[in-house]
């Protein structure tokens, strides 16, 4: 029976848009759930946490996995297995079961993303036309992430915490219903070798102590545990690159990295999600607690970036038909940069500045975004489409925490250097913008100081982004003009 790509695509977009709906309800929703489930505060952490610690772990054995299996196979084995674990994490009983079901979402979420970009790979050949898909594959995405605060507020205005959990199941079984007769299995035409047991272990025994160690840096700063997490993390690591050199068929296959064009698609995602992440860290606390707007006006005012993405995820695959795919990213790049100086001249009273900032970072990062990601696929050979993906995702997670914590803690540095005490004000307030907001009762001038010193790092972040942005895109011009070439 002959399929027709488009249509499959439509069945590709549930779990993107699953997924984005799915971390931004949890937010909205951890108040209820751990009052309900008397989740102290370490507790509340590892729900938060262990999806993304699992995702992170799991997405480059889950790649290599579909690249043996078939593609299709595993989406639809993840798909069912996050439906379970939904169901499981909505009528959770304790905050260890909950943490529980979160680990198996995560492991679940691992299959699903390699598997939906793979697929994309082998339905649409002509890089042009899987140029388009990946665009509206990133739109559905980026709508997930917009929907997500609106759709979850109303469920939890009327129905309990587990309805954030369950939104994803009727997804699922749309899925599996739709998935086995309107997408395209691909299995490679010679077989496999197993995967290799011990390289799962080493993967993982390297993954997860970096995502927890950068993580523990953003929240607490410098430690003797995080800094021991990625030590442990990088010498697996280590071992992991030298066992995949050895191997006949690695778990991995670091020829990829060969392709200068794929490295640098890769690099260009990594780096742009670091200054995202950090961005959006930034701006979420500047507006909260430097504007003094309540959480749901903050989402609101963060609404329009999250648009901007979705229409430069469109409009840059149109452009790419007509011009290099290097210029249209070094275009995108650029304005990313302006957005990022727009940021650097926000004062503590400059919301709409930074909401203009926000957009055109956004709608700039969403170029480069959605073309680099079809650069890689499209430089990847057909049989490792898997694991092509799973190392774009997996750079995407490590965007994330690298942004949050090194960006997060460049702010909070410049915000503790640049805070004029006023006299006695405690020093206490030193230590976080928030931490001087529970204090600046009865201390005139400590407000209005400790939000100026934020500002300044904000500022600061914002420099620093323009400055990579700028580098990003002169990078982007030079090294993307040619169309890769399957190897």
């Amino acid at each position: 029976m002959r399929r027709n790509p488009w249509v499959g695509l439509a069945v590709l977009a549930l779990p993107t848009l699953l997924l984005s709906l799915d971390v931004s309800v949890l937010y909205l929703a951890l108040p209820k759930l751990s009052a309900d489930l008397h989740a102290d505060g370490t507790e509340q952490l590892w729900i938060l946490d262990i999806y993304s610690f699992m995702l992170a772990g799991f997405l480059v054995t889950m790649g290599a996995l579909g690249d043996r299996i078939g593609r299709r196979r595993l989406l639809l084995t993840g798909a069912a297995a996050f439906g379970v674990a939904s169901v499981a994490a909505a009528y959770a009983t304790s905050p260890a079961m909950l943490i529980a079901a979160r680990a198996a979402l995560g492991v679940a979420g691992a299959t699903l993303m390699p598997s939906t970009m793979a697929l994309i790979r082998n339905m649409f050949p002509d890089p042009k036309r899987m140029g388009v898909a990946i665009g509206v594959w990133f739109s559905c995405f980026m709508g997930g992430m917009t929907l997500g605060p609106l759709v979850g507020g109303l469920l939890l205005e009327r129905f309990w915490w587990g309805s954030a959990f369950l939104l994803g199941v009727p997804f699922m079984l749309l899925l599996l219903v739709a998935g086995p007769v309107l997408l395209p299995e691909y299995r490679p035409e010679r077989p496999e070798h197993r995967i290799d047991l011990p390289s799962v272990a080493l993967s993982l025994a390297a993954i997860l102590p970096v995502v927890y160690g950068l993580k523990s840096l953003a929240r607490d700063g410098l430690h003797p545990a995080a800094l021991a997490a990625l030590a442990a993390g990088i010498a697996f690591g280590t071992l992991f690159v030298r066992r995949q050199r050895r191997l006949p068929d690695p778990l991995l296959d670091l020829r990829l990295f060969a392709s200068r064009i794929f490295s640098t698609a890769l690099g260009i995602m990594l780096l742009g999600g670091v200054v995202m992440a950090g961005l959006s860290l930034l701006s979420s606390l500047y507006l909260q607690n430097v504007a003094g707007l309540a959480p749901l006006s903050t989402g609101v005012l963060l609404i329009p970036q999250n648009v901007a993405m979705i229409i430069g995820s469109l409009v840059a695959p149109a452009l790419a038909r007509r011009l290099p795919a290097g210029t249209v990213a070094a275009v995108g790049l650029a304005v990313s940069g302006a957005g990022l100086a727009v940021v650097t001249q926000v004062d503590p009273h400059g919301t709409g500045l930074l909401v203009v900032g926000l957009v055109l970072a956004s709608a700039g990062i969403s170029f480069p975004m959605a073309l680099t990601m079809n650069l890689m696929m499209a430089s990847a050979p057909p049989e490792k489409a898997g694991s092509a993906a799973s190392i774009s995702e997996t750079s995407g997670e490590f965007g994330v925490a690298v942004g949050v914590a090194l960006l997060g803690s460049l702010g909070t540095l410049v915000y503790r250097t640049q805070l004029d005490l006023p006299a006695g004000a405690p020093q206490a307030a030193r230590s976080s913008l928030t931490a001087a907001l529970q204090v600046a009762s009865g201390v005139p001038g400590l407000l209005d100081a400790a939000r100026n010193a934020f500002t300044s790092g904000l500022n600061v972040v914002g420099a620093v982004g323009a400055v990579i942005f700028a580098a990003l895109a002169l990078t982007a011009a030079v090294t993307l003009r040619q169309r890769p070439e399957p190897s």
